[in-house]
């Protein structure tokens, strides 16, 4: 879709303040999208002006003339876009902490949950009723408009997205591949740009399956590192690594939340170093950060964004100017690899250029990553059926298949976090999966 057309972006979610200036900033990096129609959407209205504030001095930094709008109607917003980037998060902190706080009173340890257990089950849940309408949304007023998503559970939401909206152009974006290719790579001692690899799985559970450098496999050297270096084996991903054989593309912290061996344990808590709730001080630096960012720019003080390299901005690119690249997408897997389910969301690469993006086939994982992906995609599975069959039984059954909620809770109780979840986070559910089961 080459076009010398200014192509329109629309952020919805655009009050996630540091996200969108990083994507910004990003955007504007490249001299052909410097003239875009940026429209920021999000129902905060003081969010959405310092978020507006913030990409005009982002713009004049990058000596880029874009043409910004600010919506709280998200209709308006969608009006014409060609691409639409999603990084909204429904309930925003408070819904979060009740993410955490009503587990624990349950013995269930999280560390981010946003993806599986307990945490990710009801974040999904309730952003489902918001990708519904957004979809709808995009199928009526931009319906050639490729959705970007950023928002976790990534997928969950994805899958939800193909299942419930009928959207074809989707693609779930995350950066842990790539960041976990910079950190490999400084690690053994090689620069990123002189590594080449290739990763594929799930969403914060896909795998290194290649790493070299020239014709030389680096694991060999990554091997020799962690049995030299006592504290790398305190990793909870570099213990994934020595007993399945294939590095995981998250961080221990996350890692951790989709097994069933670790959280559970004391010894390996502390072992492994593992921050039991950490995404909540997550929450405190991103609204400090906030903070912080209004009040620059209330008192006229130049912000320091700094690009990301993001995956967003670079398929823009690659698809208004017919650049080829290759990122790392989430989308539904299709035989995309043979040993995982057809209808679950996988991450994979992608090839982007001016005709779209375009998932690539994989072939089959090895057993043992497969195993775990396919109990991954088990639960979420089951978490979107709930949604799509408005059945609020599914909600517990796919609890009761996430590994770390099992290892912690017989059913009994499983099913007694989940109607104390439910009541918790009231309206923002669904209104047939608001009814409590009991036990």
């Amino acid at each position: 879709m080459t076009t010398s057309t200014a192509p329109a972006v629309t952020f919805v979610g655009a009050g996630s303040v540091v996200f969108t200036q990083g994507l910004l900033s990003d955007l504007f990096a490249f001299p052909e999208l410097r003239h875009a129609r940026i429209a920021l959407h999000d129902i905060d209205p003081e969010r959405l002006a310092t978020a507006e504030a913030a990409a005009r001095q982002i713009a004049a930094a990058h000596g880029a003339t874009p043409h910004i709008t600010a919506h709280t109607d998200r209709r308006a917003a969608l009006t014409g876009a060609d691409f639409v980037i999603n990084s909204v998060q429904v309930g925003m902190g408070e819904a979060t902490r009740t993410d955490f706080e009503v587990p624990a009173r349950f013995g269930v340890r999280q560390t981010i949950g946003d993806t599986l257990g307990i945490g990710g089950i009801f974040r999904g849940l309730r952003t489902f009723p918001l990708l519904r309408s957004l979809g709808a949304d995009i199928a009526e007023i931009c319906p050639d408009a490729w959705l970007l998503n950023y928002t976790n559970p990534m997928a969950m939401n994805v899958q939800y997205l193909a299942q419930a909206t009928g959207l074809t152009r989707v693609v779930g974006l995350c950066h842990s591949v790539h960041w976990t290719m910079h950190g490999l790579a400084e690690l053994v001692g090689v620069p990123y740009e002189d590594v080449t690899y290739r990763a594929a799985g799930v969403n914060h559970q896909a795998w290194v399956l290649e790493f070299r450098h020239g014709g030389t496999d680096l694991y060999p050297r990554l091997d020799a590192l962690i049995e030299r270096d006592p504290q790398l084996r305190r990793r909870t991903r570099v213990d994934m690594y020595r007993r399945l054989g294939y590095y995981p593309t998250e961080t221990s912290e996350h890692s951790a939340e989709y097994v069933p061996w670790y959280l559970h344990h004391d010894s390996e808590i502390a072992r492994l170093r593992l921050p039991i709730g950490a995404y909540l001080d997550i929450v405190a630096e991103n609204v400090a950060e906030y903070e912080s960012t209004r009040d620059a720019l209330a008192a006229g003080r130049a912000l320091e964004a700094e690009g990301t390299m993001e995956y967003a901005p670079q398929i823009i690119h690659s698809i208004v100017t017919g650049t080829p690249r290759t990122v790392y997408g989430n989308v539904p897997n299709r035989g995309l690899i043979g040993n995982l389910p057809s209808e679950g969301v996988v991450e994979v690469p992608c090839l982007v250029d001016g005709s779209g993006v375009r998932p690539t086939r994989n072939g089959p994982l090895p057993a043992q990553l497969a195993a775990l992906n396919r109990t991954y995609l088990s639960t979420t599975d089951l978490v979107v059926r709930a949604a799509l069959e408005d059945a609020p039984v599914r909600v517990r059954q796919a609890a009761m298949t996430d590994p770390a909620t099992a290892a912690a809770l017989p059913p009994e109780r499983i099913w007694e976090l989940c109607d104390a979840m439910v009541e918790a986070h009231g309206d923002r559910l669904q209104p047939g999966l608001r009814k409590p089961l009991g036990s």
